[in-house]
């Protein structure tokens, strides 16, 4: 039987691909979702001249047709929020609840960009000389080409798009080539939300083509980039040597500290939701559960007794927990790093092995180390799946220093129950997000997100502060 074919989008027309891929859900091999088109370098160069020719007239539109276009992106993706979290989850291989809240957290994102369209602000400031006034104005960027990864496949898309689109540019958007599936709805619904032709542009397929394509095109504006720390360095260096604007979401090495003080059981599920929820493939997700002395027994003790009713199984069954991870390219990393946290001599308290269900997919317990120290791998890398390491400390001022010792800074996350401990943890934690007694994964879509040091490069991405890199500022001085 053959598969239903998915074209890309490029100048206001479906176009057929130089080649198509299989998209495949994880937590059934057997089970193809369709073939999608993989565009060509031609192709990213023909899109992006689409989106340079309507840019000029898209940049100067009304602010009201840009609202009204966007609300309509918004309500339609609520609307069939179950028909596209099912979609999600059987191409990513998170579970069908957690893709529904991914997919209602995308049309609320377009919702709220409607919004801003209408919220678009100035100022009006005095010069230092007489009869001169001072305007500050935002304008849009130009065309902007958006990278996203494989975890989040609507919900990223949706925090780059919408602001794009809002603020007047025009977009290139490639998705992850593992996850075709829910960009291509989107793209879909975008197609008849009312946007002129060349304003938004879906090409899909590899890196090392659409991507390289993009970043290297001079037409280019702006490059929003989520996903890897090797990848997301080439590219800030070839934009900087073109002078384009970059915005970086890479890597991260999050930490959980655990106080004696804690309440235990906030600590054991915040931490379980932390590492093993979305199957650890959460660039948020704690790996590094530090844990001061006096509750580190208990607490190790605990988690391996919450994993052991940690139901993994197919993402669209009633009753799981954890779906598969999303290739098996990832399930070998995962367990990998077993072998490596083993062979370091941590001690592997609770999962780590394949599991086999119903249907072949890429399934594994989530797995938790202890006795680990701070400078084995698996406290070091980003594994980027369901396993995590406690690492024991003295004292709260341990715990820190340790927290902060890392090459990452996106999310750190306390449990505690001392204000002056989570006081001085939200000030000194190096972390662009702080959670207090909160799981270190899981964030709001109307406020900044992004992080320090090797995980973030640039402007934030969501909330108001979006607008620091999909605009640029113009003074304009007036003379009497």
């Amino acid at each position: 039987m053959t598969e239903q074919r998915f074209d890309n989008y490029i100048g206001g027309e479906w176009v057929a691909g130089s080649g198509y891929s299989r998209n495949i859900n994880p937590s059934d091999l057997s089970d193809g979702l369709g073939e999608y088109a993989q565009a060509d370098a031609a192709q990213v160069a023909q899109a992006i001249a689409a989106a340079r020719a309507a840019f000029p007239s898209w940049s100067v539109s009304g602010i009201q047709a840009r609202a009204d276009a966007l609300d309509k992106v918004g309500s339609e993706i609520l609307a069939r929020r179950e028909e596209l979290g099912t979609l999600l989850a059987r191409e990513e291989g998170k579970t069908l609840p957690e893709a529904i809240g991914e997919v209602g957290r995308a049309g609320n994102i377009f919702k709220f960009f409607a919004g801003e369209c209408l919220r678009l602000a100035g100022e009006i400031v005095p010069s230092v000389r007489p009869g001169v006034s001072v305007e500050v104005t935002r304008e849009p960027l130009g065309v902007i080409g958006l990278i996203t990864p494989w975890n989040f496949p609507i919900a990223i898309p949706a925090w780059k798009i919408a602001p794009a689109l809002a603020y007047g540019n025009c977009v290139v958007f490639k998705p992850a080539d593992l996850v075709p599936g829910s960009a291509w709805a989107l793209a879909e619904i975008i197609s008849r939300a009312g946007f002129p032709a060349g304003v938004f542009n879906l090409v899909m397929g590899s890196g090392r083509v659409v991507g390289e394509a993009m970043v290297g095109d001079k037409r280019v504006d702006g490059i929003s980039f989520t996903g890897s720390v090797g990848v997301g360095r080439n590219i800030a260096a070839t934009c900087v040597a073109r002078g384009a604007k970059v915005q970086l979401e890479m890597g991260g090495k999050n930490p959980q500290i655990i106080l004696d003080d804690a309440d235990l059981k906030v600590a054991v599920e915040l931490a379980v939701q932390s590492a093993f929820y979305s199957t650890g493939q959460r660039c948020t997700a704690s790996s590094r559960l530090i844990v001061t002395a006096g509750i580190h027994d208990r607490f190790v003790e605990a988690m391996a007794e919450r994993m052991r009713i940690i139901r993994v199984g197919h993402a669209l069954h009633s009753g799981v927990d954890i779906g598969p991870v999303v290739s098996q390219a990832q399930l070998e990393q995962d367990l990998g790093y077993i072998d490596i946290g083993r062979n370091e001599g941590a001690r592997l308290v609770a999962g780590g092995e394949r599991v086999r269900c119903e249907t072949e997919g890429y399934f594994m317990a989530p797995a938790l180390f202890a006795d680990s120290e701070a400078d084995m791998r698996i406290s070091r890398e980003e594994i980027f799946g369901p396993v995590a390491n406690v690492i024991r400390v003295a004292s709260y001022e341990e715990a820190l220093a340790l927290a902060n010792d890392t090459e990452f800074g996106l999310s750190a996350g306390i449990a505690t129950t001392s204000l002056k401990y989570a006081n001085h943890f939200k000030r000194h934690a190096q972390a662009g997000m702080v959670m207090v007694n909160l799981p270190t994964a899981g964030v709001d879509y109307h406020v900044p997100f992004g992080g320090r040091k090797g995980s973030s490069y640039g402007p934030r991405e969501q909330g108001r502060y979006a607008q620091e890199f999909y605009t640029t500022v113009k003074t304009t001085y007036i003379g009497g």
